[in-house]
């Protein structure tokens, strides 16, 4: 859920107290978003450990002297549909590599300030789901 969809609910719960119907379909539809996000942290979890393994096991592979290491990591991108296809692609992904570098480069020198706690730097707009009535 975004920002501006928890506002919404806030002030829709702020409205409409004493309904406690219409609450409890908000908190139905909360859990049912909580569940949503658990299951995509899972799922991306897992990708994220095989990812991981395939890496630790081509290093692995070059250290004991394998003839072609990259095997492992070479299978789970090709998994994934994300093995580059074309040479432009190859430019592109080395180019958003050191791209991502220099910026985490970066936040390591000088990280984010961050707001106290309640405080926002400004408020969400735009369309957002609207609440049962």
């Amino acid at each position: 859920m975004t920002r501006s969809e928890f506002d919404d609910i806030r002030a829709h719960i702020d409205a409409e107290a004493d309904h406690p119907g219409d609450l409890i379909r908000v908190a139905r539809s909360l859990l049912s978003d909580l569940e949503d996000a658990r299951m995509r942290e899972a799922t991306l979890r897992a990708y994220y450990l095989r990812l991981l393994t395939a890496a630790r096991a081509t290093v692995a592979a070059e250290a004991a002297g394998y003839p072609e290491p990259l095997t492992f990591l070479t299978d789970e991108l090709a998994k994934r549909g994300q093995l580059p296809a074309t040479e432009d692609e190859v430019t592109r992904i080395l180019a958003d590599a050191h791209t991502a570098a220099a910026l985490l480069a970066c936040l390591e020198q000088a990280p984010l300030a961050v707001a106290g706690k309640g405080a926002r730097a400004r408020r969400c707009a735009g369309t957002s789901r609207s609440l049962p009535r």
